[in-house]
């Protein structure tokens, strides 16, 4: 088939090099231009990017030139139209004037920066939970798009509530994070910070934590314009650990009605997504991976979990407080970033949301 040729603009940092790795071999996207700040524009990426992953850059675009991050001029780079899916890795703070001048010249912009996430008009989606939030793209005014992936503790945090709303409901959550190094990218916190110590606050995350789950569990009714929130309080206390990467999560909840421990496990066992998500090429068989053992989940056992796709659960237990508690680990690079990017912007694919390509049945 032929394959639809998407960017990556924030190529170099630590989240586009992600991206960069995973489209190598992707079935329906192929990597097409590569953006990045001024010093980079005009260089080889080989020459550009200070490769930080294990695996070894992927030889073609190791000689791809990269660009500037705005639309213009990209289609001369491109030897044709500007390409229409954008994967964004950018700063919020560039991000912020970037990602509309893309969607204004007709792009999709699938995000992993924070810039948009909680506009109305902007789909803030985990492929698995609220894949009908994409319904907002049918509204707009015409022209590109943003669908935003959220906050990478958000993605593990929602993805273990989302069965327990759907079968008992949700009162309130308390959740403390346990972040790895790698999430303030490269090259990020200073080591002195980090050795021999915790860093018990992380600028604006604990804010995204407890605002992000309200919209992405919420509804979207037919001919709304805007998701209408759950009302779930959310209390989040945000910490930079030296673990290089996987974010773990302390979890309190309290839920609608009585339930014991085994109907909560096989809540998590249980869930797939919708099927439309399921077979998506980055889709993870198991979303959500139990462990029985006292003392699991650990960053450095289990944040590979489904190729880095999965989160991992452990420690349910009861809590005196809210009711029951447990623990949650998300791979912050792959599942909270790239990886969940690249799942985001395959169900868009999916649901026709990729000017110019059908992907397979």
């Amino acid at each position: 088939m032929n394959k639809l040729p998407v960017a990556v603009l924030g190529a170099t940092g630590a989240v586009g090099q992600r991206l960069v790795a995973l489209l190598e071999a992707h079935p329906w996207f192929e990597l097409a231009y590569l953006g990045a700040s001024e010093r980079s524009a005009g260089r080889t990426y080989a020459e550009a990017a200070r490769w930080l992953l294990d695996a070894p850059m992927p030889a073609a675009a190791a000689g791809m030139r990269v660009g500037p991050v705005d639309p213009a001029g990209t289609g001369a780079a491109t030897g044709g139209a500007p390409p229409s899916l954008v994967f964004s890795a950018l700063d919020a703070s560039v991000a912020r004037e970037i990602e509309p001048a893309w969607s204004a010249a007709g792009a999709l912009v699938v995000t992993n920066a924070s810039a948009h996430r909680m506009r109305d008009e902007v789909p803030l989606v985990v492929p698995e939970v609220n894949a009908a939030q994409l319904g907002l793209l049918r509204r707009r005014a015409g022209g590109g798009a943003i669908a935003a992936n959220p906050n990478c503790s958000t993605i593990g945090l929602v993805m273990a509530l989302k069965p327990l709303v759907d079968a008992f409901g949700l009162g309130a959550c308390l959740v403390s994070t346990m972040q790895a190094a790698s999430g303030a990218g490269y090259p990020g916190v200073p080591s002195l910070d980090l050795i021999d110590n915790v860093v018990p606050f992380i600028a604006g995350e604990e804010e995204k934590l407890e605002a992000e789950p309200r919209k992405i569990l919420g509804a979207l009714s037919p001919g709304a314009d805007a998701v209408r929130e759950l009302d779930l309080p959310v209390s989040a206390s945000c910490h930079r650990v030296a673990v290089r990467d996987g974010h773990l999560m302390s979890v309190s909840v309290s839920l609608g009605r009585a339930v014991d421990r085994e109907e909560i496990v096989a809540a998590w066992e249980g869930f797939r997504g919708p099927p439309s998500v399921r077979s998506l090429p980055s889709a993870p068989g198991r979303p959500l991976v139990y462990r029985p053992e006292p003392d699991r989940p650990q960053p450095r056992l289990d944040r590979g979990a489904e190729g880095g796709m999965g989160v991992s659960l452990g420690r349910l237990r009861p809590c005196p407080i809210l009711g029951w508690k447990f623990e949650i680990l998300s791979h912050n690079t792959v599942r909270g970033a790239a990886g969940g990017t690249l799942l985001l912007a395959e169900l868009c694919a999916r649901e026709g949301f990729a000017p110019g390509f059908t992907p397979p049945d």
